[in-house]
């Protein structure tokens, strides 16, 4: 479906599925230090990517599903596709250095930039620290992705803990928010919040599905959905890979691909 597979150009696609393109070559690139699948998708990373600057050249993106299957509250499109529009343009820039294409590090380093301060320009509230109308996937998503400013991330990093708090320290995301929330909150600072989060046995929660028979993950929160609850579904398993990393402290260094350094 990148960037159609005859759904059209704008249903099932975009940057926050799509973006599949750059991230899974990245990763592999991360996980195994080879290259090749990045290489190979290098040609194909960067006309996505040109696509969307082509449509969208403001910097910020409105195609996309957006945080698909919400518990209640819901995410901006464009808050939510803009910033995985910004993490392509930054693989593609990161592997543009990595096979010395200088002309294209510069050029989609610079798109990258332009992306993140339209996106914070349109979303930050710099005088409450917060994204958007200060979401749990609005925060935790600018945080993930690298988003924030830096000397603003502490603060942010505070709005979305208090957030958390205030939703009785459960849920309030739909896919995009369960993939960013657990790691937005144990990589600044609240490793214990995101662990009651992730033990959690009230709804929504995975808990909530094994106590009530799961041994998959399933495709939505409520286990009696109308629609959208596929029983073996790896949308929601962010879970798995935070445990490595929050748990297990075992992270790939981008220096030092391949876990020569973990």
């Amino acid at each position: 479906i990148i960037p159609s597979n005859g759904w059209g150009y704008e249903w099932g696609n975009g940057p926050d599925w799509t973006s599949t393109i750059a991230i899974i070559p990245w990763n592999l690139y991360l996980f195994y230090g080879d290259s090749k699948a990045l290489q190979d998708c290098y040609d194909n990373i960067k006309r996505y990517v040109d696509h969307i600057d082509e449509n969208y050249p403001t910097g910020l993106t409105t195609w996309g599903l957006g945080d698909w299957i919400p518990v209640k509250s819901q995410s901006p499109v464009e808050l939510t596709s803009t910033a995985y529009y910004y993490a392509d343009a930054t693989i593609l820039a990161n592997a543009a250095k990595l096979f010395g294409k200088e002309a294209d590090y510069v050029k989609y380093k610079s798109l990258a930039e332009k992306i993140k301060a339209a996106f914070n320009q349109k979303y930050f509230d710099t005088t409450k620290a917060i994204y958007g109308s200060g979401l749990q996937t609005e925060l935790s998503v600018a945080l993930f992705w690298g988003l924030v400013p830096g000397e603003m991330k502490s603060r942010v990093a505070e709005s979305l803990a208090k957030r958390v708090e205030a939703d009785s320290v459960k849920l309030d995301v739909g896919l995009l928010g369960t993939k960013a929330i657990l790691n937005a909150l144990s990589e600044n600072g609240y490793a214990e919040l995101a662990y009651k989060i992730a033990s959690n046995e009230k709804y929504p929660s995975w808990g909530w599905w094994i106590v009530n028979g799961a041994s998959t993950l399933y495709e939505n929160w409520p286990i009696n959905a109308q629609s959208d609850i596929s029983m073996n579904h790896i949308m929601f398993g962010e879970i798995g890979a935070w445990m490595y990393k929050a748990l297990g402290g075992i992270k790939p260094d981008p220096s030092s691909p391949g876990f020569k350094n973990i």
